[in-house]
């Protein structure tokens, strides 16, 4: 790697990263503003609520990767044409392509750098944050697992391995503990083949076998109806499933298999795998797109003009993605031609522009 590549990529690099922090802040905020509405909700303080700030940042940094990519590159590549760093360079012998080389060796570091945070890190602290959350505000806890999904409502935890269509739930197990000073203790299990929510706060279980747990004996016995008084609704329920978007990239395989093996549709959730798997090929997109304009654009161009020309491109660029996405789930379509799509789409109008100048 030559000076003037290191040049390049250590300054796109730079122009990325305060742009990220940039954007993160900024969402921090908004989302801040939306958090101070439930303060006072249960324990749910200003420690907490920046504490899930906190926790949520890097799957809030991952999404912001490529957008920051853009905006960074759209930046210092304009402020290099402004001050005829560009024009210099290419006097020295670097072609239009060793430019763009350059801006795409800053893009593969881009890449690692945002599969790192959303593989290894995001996942983790988003669930952290989820869990931070409900317990601070009294709510029941939600959480996703390879079989099924796991609540806690105080001392109780639930076990829905299946959700029907219509709401209704299916092979549920309701776990009944007490925590005491010196170990917690199961009460009872209560397992039910189907669930119906009744009303506020109720749901009928049917076909249910009790287990009554003591430190001397067990006792079973069996019913074909009882109800179930819970403060978990059916909204709850239908706010942890359509959340795929959390997941990793192994959880979410995992995820695919259990759901086929058990014949659930599971769409939006292929659709958010490969999101996953070529996110790092939208950041090479967005500096794509950031090359070619730069190059032809005309000097008399400000930063701001530039950064809100960056705006633009990378909020149109999502919103194609999304109307899409929405699309694909509609007409149940392909989910990889689906997240791919408006990749290509924007990839080949970018090439269209480099060959225009170099």
């Amino acid at each position: 790697m030559n000076v003037l590549t290191q040049y390049i990529v250590k300054e796109i690099l730079k122009g990325s990263f305060i742009a990220l922090i940039l954007l993160l802040t900024l969402f921090n905020l908004f989302t801040l503003t939306d958090e101070l509405k439930d303060l006072g909700k249960g324990n749910y303080n200003l420690t907490a609520i920046f504490s899930y700030l906190a926790l949520t940042s890097p799957r809030v940094c991952y999404e912001l990767v490529p957008s920051a990519a853009l905006m960074g590159s759209l930046f210092v590549l304009g402020a290099m044409g402004n001050n005829r760093e560009l024009i210099a360079m290419r006097a020295a012998g670097v072609s239009v392509l060793g430019i763009i080389q350059s801006v795409l060796v800053a893009g593969s570091i881009l890449a690692i750098f945002s599969v790192c945070v959303g593989e290894f890190i995001a996942p983790t602290t988003e669930t952290q944050a989820q869990m931070l959350r409900a317990t601070a505000q009294n709510k029941p806890l939600v959480m996703h697992a390879k079989y099924g999904l796991w609540l806690r409502e105080g001392d109780k935890f639930i076990n829905v391995r299946h959700l029907q269509e219509n709401g209704e739930l299916a092979d549920i197990s309701i776990y009944d503990t007490t925590f005491t000073k010196e170990q917690p203790h199961l009460q009872s299990v209560t397992h039910a083949q189907k669930a119906v929510y009744v009303n506020n706060n109720q749901w009928r279980l049917d076909t249910t076998t009790q287990s009554i747990i003591s430190t001397t004996q067990m006792q079973a016995a069996a019913q074909n109806e009882q109800m179930w008084q819970t403060h978990i609704a059916p909204d709850l329920m239908q706010i942890a499933v359509v959340n795929p978007d959390n997941l990793s990239l192994m959880d979410l395989s995992s995820y695919i298999s259990f759901l086929k093996m058990n014949q659930q549709k599971s769409q939006s959730f292929q659709l958010a795998f490969w999101g996953r798997v070529f996110n790092p090929l939208v950041t090479f997109v967005m500096l794509l797109v950031a090359t070619p304009f730069v190059i032809s654009v005309k000097r008399g161009i400000n930063v701001g003009g530039r950064m809100m020309i960056g705006i633009v491109i990378g909020m149109g660029f999502n919103i194609i993605d999304h109307i899409f996405g929405h699309i694909g789930l509609i007409y149940d379509m392909n989910p990889l031609m689906i997240t791919l799509l408006p990749s290509a789409l924007v990839t080949t109008v970018s090439i269209y522009a480099l060959k225009r100048v170099i």
